[in-house]
């Protein structure tokens, strides 16, 4: 009667996780794990656990990595060991649902002048609430931030709507800095800075040059608009273009080769669907909009983009770019990597799905000097990956 019961509650939970679409979150193996790529097999090493919702990852020159948590704490992990005590000096943010600390860059010219960047959630106004996306610059000095403060503000919306935001340094010197706008047509707006890449000097103030200087009504920082949610940026290593992952609503997931002045169609134009089933567009295109480099329907939340330039893994592996996912086909409780390869024209050749069978959600990426591919999950009791190729 016992054995019935028991069987009958699994079953249970069995039909509500499918009726709710999700699956069981799998455990991540505490040792290494030899996974299957198109190129040859991969070892995927654990180098920690214990984070909480990761959400970028930056290596410090004497090898430590430093990762935010979307809390408001960043963590420091030396030699494979993550240090209990976060870093002092981190702002204030705003860490409800989705919003709160993501990325963080040093300078590039950190070895001399210590400078760290943050992007985060600010609560702008309590009552009625009304948060931005804001960006932050400060010092690493003795193991904490000093001298921190917020250098550019975004314009504010009400409530806990998280709005993601990623930060690079381009070739140019510049600073690029994306800006969420899932609601609304702020992104569309030439005057607001939500939904939109912006181009910055190192102290947050608009970069010479940018497409919109100077033209009334329009904001001096905008270098592309037209974005929902923007969850990866970086640049091509060999054409120094910009790229960058964007999620869509309900599929329309993109990846875009981003342009001076250009407009990339949220809300007006997009492959997805609403939350609620319609499509956000009768068709997704339209002259004057540029269209993805690379889309998805149904979505796979893409999150971190890198371009791996080493020589640690396959010689097909070397310019491809690396995109994480948080769930496959719309489906809670999946994640994998993908890996997409081109030919000589830069076009897409292959697009590979990898790490499906540990079915983490991967939150970032990034190759460390010692020329490795490194993963975020995004957990409660998250970990940093390492990618091995096995010889």
């Amino acid at each position: 009667m016992l054995k019935r019961a028991m069987l009958f509650l699994v079953c249970i939970s069995a039909m509500t996780a499918q009726q709710v679409g999700r699956l069981p979150r799998v455990p991540l193996p505490d040792g290494a794990t030899v996974v299957n790529s198109v190129e040859g097999p991969l070892r995927v090493v654990v180098v920690t656990k214990g984070l909480s919702h990761p959400w970028s990852l930056a290596f410090l020159p004497d090898g430590r990595m430093l990762v935010t948590e979307r809390s408001g704490q960043v963590r420091v992990i030396r030699d494979g060991v993550l240090d209990p005590k976060p870093l002092a000096g981190v702002p204030k943010v705003h860490a409800v649902r989705l919003s709160g600390l993501m990325d963080i860059v040093l300078h590039p010219n950190f070895a001399q002048n210590q400078i760290v960047y943050l992007t985060y959630t600010k609560n702008v106004k309590p009552e009625p609430l009304e948060v931005a996306t804001t960006l932050a610059r400060g010092r690493f000095v003795n193991n904490a931030f000093v001298d921190m403060k917020d250098i550019l503000t975004s314009d504010t919306w009400p409530g806990n709507g998280g709005s993601a935001s990623r930060i690079t340094f381009g070739p140019d010197g510049m600073l690029y800095m994306t800006t969420g706008a899932s609601n609304g047509d702020f992104a569309q707006m030439p005057s607001s800075l939500r939904g939109k890449v912006l181009r910055l000097r190192d102290d947050g103030t608009a970069a010479p040059g940018n497409p919109f200087a100077g033209r009334a009504g329009h904001a001096p920082e905008v270098f592309s608009l037209g974005h929902r949610n923007s969850l990866g940026l970086a640049f091509h290593p060999t054409t120094g273009a910009l790229w960058n992952s964007e999620m869509g609503p309900n599929g329309g997931d993109e990846v875009n080769i981003i342009q001076p002045g250009k407009n990339y169609g949220w809300p007006q134009i997009s492959y997805g669907r609403t939350y609620e089933g319609p499509p956000v567009s009768a068709v997704p295109w339209r002259e004057g909009i540029e269209l993805p480099w690379a889309y998805w329907v149904p979505g796979i939340s893409p999150s971190g983009l890198s371009f791996y330039t080493g020589d640690r893994y396959f010689p097909a592996w070397k310019n491809s770019v690396f995109i994480g996912s948080m769930r496959v086909g719309q489906v809670e409780g999946t994640g994998h990597l993908v890996r997409i390869q081109f030919d000589e024209n830069g076009h897409e050749r292959r697009r590979e799905l990898m790490l499906t069978n540990l079915a983490q959600r991967i939150r970032d990426i990034k190759q460390g000097p010692d020329g490795f591919l490194y993963l975020l999950t995004e957990e409660d009791n998250a970990a940093v990956l390492r990618l091995e190729a096995v010889r």
